[in-house]
């Protein structure tokens, strides 16, 4: 069994270097994923209210642990505090049904999902509308995040982070912050290679978490046009590795922590098979070039709010 390398974070866990995503995966399709991938060795697992699927995760988390397959402390789950929770008073409230749901006492990274604060209306409208409008509100997300820390006070959740902040309002919550957030998970492919936003975080050793690392959120997608691209193809036959292979080395030699979401057994194992050669300053330079600035993700419905972050 082949395990991921892990980071030291900025408190001192350990977080594997390479998660399995499972955005969109719904239902016994989830189920099935995430078991093949904890039984093949990934020790990272990333999830979201957002994504309804964090009962699908516990139920195979209590069964390989019911099963003594694996360990609670052998896991690094992470999950996502969604908009609609931003109100201070509602954070612990969201934080607790979600232990409920993944079946654990404990998460080992919870995020803010995003800076932008929606209306509750219940914990199943995730994105109330009024008028074809996002139900937004102006709750400022530095008051979530002082709600976050006391999870961590109260020993229900280890590590803080944040997800889709820009980095002026990272800035702006480290001013205002006692736990400085271990990692910031924001979207990062060859196409979106945020340089600025990922020093900023190397400078304040916060790790900077990769999601749609692959450029391809859906499978009905095209693939992006830098898959054929020859200096990709070149170094993928250079390596014996497939282009995809390639792109996570690259993401994780320039210090992300790429989270690719697979359903297939055959790509499970390939996203996990990056360990055993490394790209060279040259070679990362080359990849560089693909970096056009396209964002997949624009959380559009939220554009007009204050702290819409792009």
């Amino acid at each position: 069994m082949k395990l991921a390398p892990t980071v030291k974070l900025n408190n001192g866990y350990e977080m594997p270097i390479l998660g399995l995503g499972t955005y969109n995966l719904k239902k016994s399709r989830c189920e099935a994923a995430v078991c093949h991938a904890l039984e093949m060795g990934y020790r990272h697992i990333d999830t979201a209210y957002l994504y309804r699927n964090e009962g699908n995760i516990g139920k195979v988390l209590a069964k390989l642990i019911g099963d003594q397959k694996l360990k609670r402390e052998q896991v690094f789950l992470v999950t996502k505090l969604w908009d609609i929770y931003h109100e201070p008073k509602m954070v612990k409230y969201a934080c607790d049904m979600q232990l409920k749901l993944l079946g654990v006492d404990y998460i080992d990274l919870y995020l803010m999902h995003s800076p932008v604060g929606v209306d509750y209306i219940s914990d199943e409208d995730l994105m109330p509308h009024e008028n074809d409008q996002l139900r937004t509100n102006d709750v400022d997300y530095v008051d979530t995040y002082r709600s976050m820390e006391q999870l961590v006070h109260l020993g229900l959740v280890r590590s803080l982070g944040l997800s889709n902040f820009n980095a002026n309002q990272l800035k702006r919550l480290l001013e205002n912050c006692q736990i400085t957030p271990a990692s910031l998970q924001i979207e990062c492919h060859p196409e979106l290679v945020q340089i600025p936003l990922i020093e900023l975080c190397k400078f304040h050793n916060i790790t900077v978490v990769a999601y749609s690392p692959l450029g391809r959120p859906k499978a009905c997608n095209p693939l992006p046009d830098y898959y054929t691209d020859s200096k990709l193809l070149a170094l993928a036959a250079k390596y014996g590795k497939t282009p995809a292979q390639i792109i996570l080395r690259y993401l994780i030699d320039i210090g992300t922590v790429p989270i690719p979401k697979a359903a297939q057994q055959d790509h499970l194992v390939e996203n996990l098979d990056v360990f055993d050669f490394h790209l060279t300053p040259e070679e990362l330079l080359q990849l560089k070039t693909f970096n056009t600035g396209r964002r997949i993700w624009k959380f559009e419905k939220a554009k007009n709010h204050q702290y819409y972050p792009y």
